[in-house]
């Protein structure tokens, strides 16, 4: 029976497309609960871009791709698959690791997804990466308008205690990480590897070196069915290791 259980999720993650665009109008200043976060480890990675959440020693490893301006990646954290993971994380369950990109930028218009990722850069180096990340998620702007200025950013690290500082609040004017900025999206980039040349797409999961499919990461924007992937991955990571997606 298990087993059989398993099989309806594998099937389910392989036939679930993602649908539609954009997302739901969000009220202004959204408070985040910051439940179980605090304490969670946050490191840059040795590649100088792999931002890792979490106990590294954890039998599930969640990469994930985003853009801070991306909409999808918006419904992921907030109702979709994130807070589901955020538990997982928070329970020793799983780890997550982030590549944040910047191609929207170019694409729609602006500097909002630079300035995000140089800002949460900069909340990683204060040890409040994690609370911060969950900020401007609760809070994105629409994608067109370009809300992520220096004035806004500050403005919502105001709701995470101990974030706003001189040194905070110079590194996001100054776009102090513009340099991880470029590397990171470059990162994001290959990820895509050569039939993907611009990357693979926000938001892109890759669960213990397994990639699901853009055309089949709907799962990721579904809270329940997500949170039984990352479940039966932790009950069974080589089953997951040799499904076909």
């Amino acid at each position: 029976m298990v087993r059989k259980g398993r099989r309806v999720v594998w099937c389910a993650v392989a036939v679930l497309a993602l649908a539609g665009c954009g997302r739901a109008d969000v009220p202004s200043e959204r408070q985040p609960a910051f439940e179980g976060v605090e304490d969670l480890p946050e490191k840059l990675g040795a590649d100088g871009t792999t931002i890792t959440v979490g106990d590294p020693d954890t039998k599930v490893k969640v990469h994930l791709y985003e853009d801070p301006r991306c909409p999808y990646c918006e419904q992921f954290e907030t109702s979709g698959g994130g807070p589901r993971l955020r538990k997982a994380v928070i329970d020793r369950h799983a780890t997550v690791q982030y590549t944040l990109a910047s191609f929207l930028d170019d694409r729609v218009g602006g500097n909002g997804s630079k300035k995000a990722v140089n800002a949460l850069r900069a909340a990683l180096k204060e040890g409040k990466f994690v609370e911060y990340h969950e900020v401007l998620y609760l809070n994105q702007p629409e994608e067109s308008e370009d809300g992520y200025t220096d004035a806004y950013l500050l403005k919502l690290a105001g709701q995470v205690e101990g974030l706003r500082s001189t040194a905070f609040d110079s590194a996001v004017k100054s776009m102090k990480y513009r340099a991880f900025v470029a590397a990171s999206q470059k990162a994001y980039e290959r990820a895509g590897g050569a039939a993907e040349p611009e990357g693979p797409g926000t938001p892109t999961a890759v669960i213990n070196d397994k990639r699901i499919p853009m055309e089949t990461n709907g799962v990721l924007l579904d809270g329940t069915l997500f949170a039984q992937l990352l479940d039966q991955i932790h009950a069974n990571p080589w089953e997951w290791e040799s499904t076909t997606l």
